[in-house]
């Protein structure tokens, strides 16, 4: 599918991004593969995890480089950018899958809880966009496959900082396949359910909770690779997309559009806002539900 093409994957040392590394290269892509190798949080780094990748898809027969930086940081992208032309030639791919958490109940989040984890998702997701979008429009070409999530789409606890960058996320793709399609670029999001050292930073207090745990346990990271591969495929045509992935289930999330409205000639006041407007939408109102309310049943 992807003979030739160079893609660079974000985050691609472990879990989801490792399993993405290693089918774009089995089906012909050649890999930049980037990986900090910092903690969950964040914190330290480590070569280790994007050089083993790397040892793997060429001990497999594969072509790949390994990539340190911080997609944080807009001239790292922009190193990556350079790297991937310097050692391939081109670029064709970007997954934008690197992230890390900072989870905390919000009355107790710090401000570098919230700003490292909008840096590392949002920005650099942005960052490694803005870094390659000059080449994707000369060479009239391109794909970008952006990493979001149920946290986001649907809620969840104690995730604001994750959940406000993955929706920035659903924005940031769908305004790049709006801007970029006259170029023939591509933008979609995936929302992936699978168990990475992050989810297993998540706290599990309740027995319901324990158990939708081990539910995620089963999933696994090599489950959302074949969708990235599709997507990233040059014959396809599917753009401002939003995906998700759920062991052997993928499915196709919508995207807001007005549901229900309400008019009056005379205009409205508060209070007929109030009276009128409020109760008439009300039975359309979503209840305050999190990802694990919506996705009850067991993984298939």
């Amino acid at each position: 599918m992807l003979d030739g093409k160079v893609v660079v994957v974000t985050g691609a040392g472990r879990g989801i991004g490792r399993d993405i590394a290693l089918m774009m290269a089995k089906s012909g892509g050649r890999v930049i593969v980037n990986d900090l190798g910092g903690a969950a949080d964040g914190a330290g780094a480590d070569a280790t995890p994007a050089q083993e990748v790397v040892d793997e898809i060429k001990a497999a027969g594969g072509e790949a480089v390994a990539n340190f930086g911080n997609v944080a940081k807009a001239e790292d992208a922009q190193a990556m950018y350079q790297q991937a032309m310097d050692e391939f030639g081109a670029i064709d791919v970007v997954v934008n899958n690197a992230g890390i958490l900072r989870d905390v109940i919000f009355h107790k989040m710090t401000e570098e809880d919230w700003d490292s984890v909008i840096a590392v998702h949002l920005k650099g997701s942005f960052n490694m966009a803005h870094a390659v979008a000059a080449q994707f429009k000369m060479q009239a070409s391109g794909c970008f496959i952006n990493f979001t999530s149920t946290s986001g789409l649907i809620g969840n606890f104690g995730q604001a900082n994750y959940s406000a960058a993955k929706m920035g996320i659903v924005g940031l793709s769908k305004s790049l396949a709006l801007d970029m399609a006259r170029f023939n670029v591509r933008s979609n999001c995936i929302a992936p359910f699978a168990w990475s050292r992050l989810i297993g930073t998540i706290p599990a207090k309740t027995d319901a909770e324990k158990a939708r745990v081990e539910r995620i346990k089963e999933m696994t990271p090599a489950k959302i690779a074949p969708l990235c591969v599709a997507l990233a495929d040059p014959t396809s045509d599917v753009t401002g997309q939003i995906f998700g992935v759920r062991n052997n289930e993928i499915f196709l999330f919508s995207q807001p559009r007005p549901i229900r409205s309400a008019h009056r000639s005379e205009g409205w006041t508060p209070e007929t806002v109030r009276d009128h407007a409020l109760p008439a939408m009300k039975s359309d109102f979503y209840p305050l539900e999190r990802s694990g309310d919506i996705f009850t049943w067991d993984p298939v």
